[in-house]
């Protein structure tokens, strides 16, 4: 007993609930994502993602080991990829653009949500810890909602941008990338975890921010805290 009250004394617990809020914010946005795609593709026509179980708010149908390790480590990822067949759209590339497009249009909007629940904690709300582990909570998954749309609209394959982009390309080179794209993740991968991305993305990030921020009455100064 002696030894765990010790380990138990000696524990960071604001280092703990702050890796808690990391790990439920990437869950919600990671699962958010996924499930636009997947509501976005039904809707036009394709039941691919339904029948394989993934139009769900359940974050643990959704999730990628890697992409939820690296959202929690640099705060960009992805979960696993809803699947989509192209051949249910009626106009196919830019019904695939426009399923690409609803994941980060997605995240944009959760933001904003998560931005105006601060706002209201904060101008109306009671003081004290729990309003302020509350507006903690949501700056956080603002800020990882943020950069996860961004981040996924990078024109890079197989991220959602690299399908808009590439759906102004001819059919035949269009379907060969979309073939071979899954073999990019890694460099993907690599360039998340040296940091490429980390300055344009920490500037598009504090425009979208700011921007948010004048939208909902909320404090800009609090958010730019858990920029990179």
């Amino acid at each position: 007993m002696g030894t765990i009250q010790s380990f138990l004394d000696h524990m960071d617990w604001v280092q703990m609930v702050m890796l808690l809020m990391a790990a439920a914010g990437s869950l919600i946005c990671l699962t958010f994502h996924e499930l636009a795609h997947g509501v976005t593709a039904y809707c036009l026509g394709d039941p691919t993602a339904k029948l394989n179980g993934r139009l769900s708010l359940n974050p643990l149908v959704h999730i990628d080991p890697m992409g939820l390790f690296l959202m929690l480590v640099v705060r960009v990822g992805w979960a696993k990829a809803v699947p989509v067949d192209m051949r249910n759209f009626k106009n196919p590339k830019r019904d695939m653009a426009i399923t690409a497009l609803a994941g980060p249009v997605s995240n944009l909007l959760l933001a904003f949500l998560a931005l105006g629940i601060c706002s209201l904690v904060y101008n109306f709300g009671p003081d004290g810890k729990a309003a302020a582990y509350v507006i903690l909570f949501f700056c956080y998954l603002a800020i990882l909602s943020i950069g996860l749309g961004l981040f996924n609209l990078i024109p890079i394959p197989p991220l959602d941008g690299s399908k808009v982009l590439f759906s102004l390309l001819p059919d035949g080179i269009y379907r060969t990338i979309l073939r071979y794209e899954r073999f990019v993740i890694v460099l993907v991968v690599l360039l998340a975890w040296s940091g490429v991305f980390g300055g344009p993305l920490n500037a598009a990030m504090e425009m979208v921010t700011r921007l948010l921020c004048r939208l909902t009455g909320f404090p800009f100064a609090i958010p730019q805290y858990y920029f990179f």
